[in-house]
């Protein structure tokens, strides 16, 4: 019975490696470090040339949008952004396209236009192929690369997107993901259905070269020169820059193994709900490593054997 008990003692260790969040350290898979975030809780504090259309909505804890082409109407923030890959994300909601307009969100330099580089832009537009999105990009040495959710659309030639044509809806929030990776040259988007989770269109570029230079996160129209008097109008929320980061693994965190202590069972205590914002910590910790619960496999099986062997001795 001594044996069955140690040996049950050796599961449940096995099981806590999983859950402690502690030993998540012990892999660099997905540790990030956040560059810029915001949920709008609190005034962002945005620089805008137009007030009136750009500003927090504090009632919604949202970021109100106009964007209205000849106007040269602009939001941003700067960001601590130099180089290297990076992703970014925000969720948004289109109250209102007019044919022709085009709401604009991403990265750039100081010039804030999408015409110049360098640029990455996430898009979405009203215009012969209704309402579809785009992956919009300018490199640093100049390039136009564009991608959009339109099966095969003839002038994007050899970036074309080849799958079913897919197009957003007004009054309807997604949660947008553009997402770069120097070591492969890649950039790509993905956008899902907020209220489901459901990805709905994702795609990617060959950048050939690697993108630096962007310090602003913005929307606006500078530099489109449409007819004025049509609005892309909406509100985004939750924006996030980050970037990956390297976590050092060293032997003595891989090899060591928690002691087990026997926890006399509690009465449960309980608890009052209570919702809270959202806030993301400056390093996401990453998922444990699978070199540890091989590691105390191994000594489970190993333990059974020499507790085994002592008691037919």
């Amino acid at each position: 019975m001594k044996i069955q008990k140690y040996f049950m003692y050796l599961v449940i260790a096995v099981f806590l490696l999983a859950v402690i969040p502690s030993l998540q350290a012990l892999t660099d898979d997905n540790a990030v470090k956040v560059i810029y975030q915001t949920s709008f809780t609190l005034d962002p504090y945005w620089t805008t040339n137009n007030p009136s259309t750009n500003y927090w909505d504090p009632n919604k804890g949202m970021y109100h949008f106009s964007n209205e082409p000849s106007t040269g109407g602009y939001a941003y923030t700067p960001v601590d952004y130099e180089r290297g890959s990076f992703t970014f994300e925000y969720d948004v909601i289109l109250t209102r396209i007019d044919d022709g307009a085009t709401f604009r969100f991403g990265l750039s330099g100081s010039e804030m236009d999408p015409s110049k580089g360098p640029s990455v832009l996430s898009m979405f537009t009203n215009s012969k192929y209704g309402q579809i999105m785009w992956l919009h990009l300018v490199t640093t040495g100049g390039k136009l690369i564009e991608v959009n959710s339109q099966h095969a659309a003839v002038e994007m030639g050899p970036y074309a997107y080849n799958g079913p044509t897919v197009k957003y809806e007004v009054n309807k929030t997604y949660h947008v993901t553009v997402s770069y990776d120097d070591d492969h040259k890649t950039l790509s988007m993905k956008v899902k259905d907020w209220l489901t989770g459901r990805e709905i269109w994702s795609y990617y570029v060959n950048t050939a070269e690697n993108l630096n230079g962007m310090n602003r996160i913005y929307t606006g129209s500078k530099g489109d020169y449409g007819m004025m008097g049509i609005y892309a109008e909406g509100d985004i929320d939750n924006v996030r820059l980050t970037e990956p980061v390297a976590v050092t693994i060293t032997s003595a965190e891989v090899t060591k193994i928690p002691s087990i202590t026997t926890i006399p069972p509690k009465t449960p205590t309980p608890k009052l709900t209570t919702v809270m914002p959202t806030s993301y910590p400056a390093t996401t910790p990453p998922s444990p490593s699978t070199g540890v619960f091989a590691m105390a496999a191994l000594g489970i099986i190993g333990m059974y054997f020499v507790l085994t062997g002592k008691k037919k001795n």
